[in-house]
């Protein structure tokens, strides 16, 4: 059963508004305080609602795609403070030595 949050075009506005934007998990979400200040990419925004979330750990996580959980980043700033290489999404991964 659909419901007005999995409803497809809901789906596909809330990807196009946070699809490829950087973003911090909202620090007074206390499930969210252990990625601390560390910027994240969102990858895509999943059927239930979820932003899939690179927090550059190697690891991608499912948030809630709202401004309650994610707070948004000026794009300049955050690619200064992002490694798109620390991902586990790699093509070719770095060989380990």
């Amino acid at each position: 059963m659909e419901t007005p949050v999995t409803k497809p075009a809901h789906i596909e506005a809330l990807r196009a508004e946070w699809t490829d934007q950087f973003v911090r998990a909202h620090p007074d979400r206390p499930e969210l305080r252990r990625f601390g200040d560390t910027v994240g990419r969102v990858i895509t925004v999943n059927f239930n609602g979820k932003a899939i979330v690179d927090f550059q750990d190697g690891g991608w996580y499912d948030v809630t795609a709202a401004p309650q959980f994610l707070i948004k980043l000026d794009p300049a700033e955050a690619k200064a403070k992002y490694d798109p290489k620390t991902n586990s999404a790699q093509p070719i991964p770095d060989k380990q030595s």
